[in-house]
């Protein structure tokens, strides 16, 4: 971390001699206020301090780098470049943004205040995922408790003593009450729009485990297919949409969204096509100029074990796949809005 900003007030003479006025509280107060009324987000972390030194008193201002960059002031981002200070352009706030997560623990590793060993499904673990992660012969001969087994896989945080949100959201027996948005909302509308009645709705939640097998089964829609004749003695089926398009592109909405929010991962069907919303926006060195080719991971954890379970590549390719299983079954490519809220992934019905 760089050094804090120390500024002396109130400002003594151009030969370093100070000006002879009286620190009170009133000033000191006034100065701490400033850390409120400057227009800066994030907001600073300061300290004011009076010193009495025998030639007078002085207010001393310490300022702390921020550790969450880009700072703005009055929404815009400055930095100095040589003497001078300008506004940041795009790149340069995307530098600070990196630096930022290079700062700051994820989401899914950070522990999860409240939630216990306890709280957990430890079979889930022990039985269903470990084996994946894990070697079976470095299982046999491991000895360690469930605490560092899980800790060295970034499940635990052995320091809060208590698991981290990447644990709750994998093996919790209610995640929903440490990450209230995690889980997935599917409607069927009978028409094209919202305006239009559900005919169908069903929640998904429970461990991440659960709810991906429970998914997988799901989108094997009935609906999804239909027999068309080729001749008077034979047919063939239809598939209005390929199934690992679906798969692929709901599944990296699960793993890239913010856990934070406490909006759902969404995924609406409707007659023409069909939508998937997930909460957060493109993450990191993403940008919708080098989408899908350059991923970055909010979620590492839950996107290494996604990985692990099969679910997905570890190599970025899933929105790649989805696009070329469209192609073949003659859909159009799909489309994706980037908002800084969400990103919304649509699948047009094959004419």
């Amino acid at each position: 971390m760089a050094n804090p900003l120390r500024f002396g007030s109130p400002a003594g003479h151009s030969n370093g001699t100070l000006s002879g006025l009286t620190v009170t509280d009133g000033l000191l107060r006034n100065l701490a206020d400033l850390r409120s009324n400057v227009n800066l987000e994030p907001l600073p972390a300061m300290t004011v301090e009076k010193y009495t030194l025998p030639e007078g008193e002085v207010a001393v201002v310490e300022v702390m780098p921020s550790d969450l960059p880009p700072v703005r002031y009055k929404g815009r981002v400055w930095i100095r470049v040589g003497p001078s200070r300008r506004g940041a352009n795009q790149q340069e706030e995307r530098i600070l943004t990196e630096k930022r997560t290079a700062l700051q623990k994820t989401f899914d590793t950070r522990p999860c205040e409240g939630c216990s060993l306890h709280d957990l499904v430890l079979d889930l673990f022990l039985v269903t995922y470990l084996p994946s992660a894990v070697d079976r012969d470095v299982i046999h001969e491991n000895n360690r408790p469930a605490k560092q087994q899980m800790a060295s896989l970034r499940f635990y945080d052995l320091a809060a003593d208590c698991p981290t949100h990447a644990g709750a959201i994998l093996f919790a027996k209610e995640p929903l009450q440490w990450v209230p948005g995690g889980y997935v909302q599917f409607v069927r509308w009978a028409g094209t729009t919202m305006a239009d009645d559900p005919i169908d709705e069903k929640r998904f939640s429970g461990d991440l485990l659960t709810v991906l097998r429970e998914l997988q089964g799901f989108l094997n829609l009935p609906t999804q297919s239909h027999p068309v004749a080729e001749s008077a003695l034979r047919e063939r089926t239809d598939t209005d949409y390929p199934p690992i398009a679906i798969r692929e592109l709901l599944w990296n909405a699960m793993m890239h969204r913010s856990y934070e929010s406490n909006a759902p991962v969404r995924l609406y069907w409707y007659d023409d096509r069909i939508e998937i919303q997930n909460p957060g926006g493109l993450y990191g060195m993403a940008s919708p100029e080098n989408f899908p080719r350059q991923p970055d991971y909010r979620n590492p954890v839950i996107a290494e074990a996604m990985a692990t379970l099969g679910y997905v590549n570890a190599f970025g390719r899933g929105v790649i796949r989805a696009q070329d299983a469209l192609a073949k079954n003659g859909n159009p490519p799909a489309e994706f809005v980037f908002e800084t809220s969400h990103v919304l992934a649509t699948i047009r019905r094959k004419s």
